[in-house]
């Protein structure tokens, strides 16, 4: 039987728009069942409040705020396991970056930028 760690290493890809980003690691208590959500809000709440992350899990019409690329795949971050083995969470690569973790997640027709832009011709 393998003994379960009492931490373990979570690296988060840092960084807005126009800086150059880097990754901080951070050592998270481990326990049993712990979702990469769990992980990112014990960091900011004990370690580094100025992790930059979304999440509302109060509000159905609200989610998928949380999702984040977890060693490359786009996950949850509430339903993603965290690994003993450690993991990189990075933003989606494929949404505008806003800092840190929190990307432009709403469909470009519902974004409001996207919607003035049309009204004003460009």
């Amino acid at each position: 039987m393998t003994a379960v760690p009492e931490t373990v290493s979570i690296s988060i890809q840092r960084g807005a728009p126009g800086e150059e980003s880097h990754v901080e690691t951070y050592d998270v208590p481990y326990r049993e069942g712990m979702s990469v959500l769990d992980a990112v809000v014990w960091i900011r709440t004990h370690v580094d409040s100025s992790v930059a992350f979304r999440y509302s899990c109060v509000n159905a019409n609200a989610c998928k705020e949380c999702m984040v690329a977890v060693n490359g795949k786009t996950e949850y971050a509430c339903t993603a396991r965290l690994s003993t083995d450690g993991m990189t969470v990075g933003p989606l690569t494929n949404k505008t970056l806003i800092r840190d973790l929190v990307t432009d997640i709403v469909p470009p027709k519902e974004n409001l930028r996207t919607i003035l832009a049309e009204r004003d011709g460009g």
